[in-house]
């Protein structure tokens, strides 16, 4: 139990270049509420589960971070600043992975099933993002900041957008001209660039139409103009 408390704090070292200090990493909250989840994860595993919730309710009231007991947690795990985090109860996390504030691991079902997302080794989780339902998360990903993930991820690479698509797999881009790496919504085109799409292309009609309208109304001044100087 000490080693992994150890752990624990060299992982904060290793994943935060802020911290200087042994007393200073010791007020992280991240710490903390992974300390706090060692404990309820414990007694939700022993059927103690009034208990487990207090003690995780306890943890949220002074980190900020709800960690439901149930999750299941790999080691050097680090959250970072934390605030607004949510973890629930199905939901896995590997080994070494690194999540910022305000991330949601959320369910999409009211059923009694594996309803949170699995993530892997090595993942990092950008602040903001939100990743639902029971899908994987492949090794050594990266999802961006305010990405919205509703679909298997495939390992090795970076998920970004609305809803969240694959840029990059392996260290390769991938492009429009490219093939996709799956048939589904991640890849597919945002509906926003879309809509942002159309929209200029009626603000150029719009401009046209405006344009020939000045030149009309320039054109009957002109004449207008010509008839009284003949009059």
């Amino acid at each position: 139990m000490f080693g992994r408390l150890r752990e624990d704090i060299q992982t904060v070292f290793a994943k935060d270049p802020a911290a200087r200090s042994l007393l200073e990493v010791l007020t992280y909250p991240g710490l903390h509420a992974l300390w706090f989840h060692y404990l309820a994860h414990k007694l939700y595993l022993r059927k103690l589960t009034m208990p487990a919730r207090l003690v995780s309710q306890f943890s949220r009231f002074i980190t900020g971070i709800e960690i439901h007991p149930g999750a299941t947690i790999g080691r050097r795990f680090f959250i970072d600043h934390g605030m607004g985090v949510v973890i629930g109860e199905t939901a896995v996390i590997g080994d070494d992975v690194l999540m910022y504030h305000q991330v949601t691991l959320g369910g999409t079902s009211l059923n009694k099933v594996k309803r949170h997302p699995t993530i892997g080794n090595g993942v990092l989780i950008g602040m903001g993002a939100k990743i639902l339902g029971p899908i994987t998360i492949g090794d050594f990903c990266q999802v961006g900041a305010n990405a919205v993930v509703n679909k298997d991820i495939p390992p090795n690479c970076t998920v970004v957008g609305i809803p969240g698509r694959v840029v990059k797999q392996d260290g390769m881009r991938i492009t429009d001209a490219a093939p996709h790496v799956m048939d589904n919504l991640i890849n597919r085109v945002d509906p926003q660039d879309e809509t942002i799409r159309e929209l200029r292309q009626r603000l150029e009609l719009i401009e046209q139409h405006s344009e020939k309208l000045e030149q009309l109304i320039d054109r009957t001044n002109d004449d207008s103009a010509s008839g009284c100087r003949r009059g």
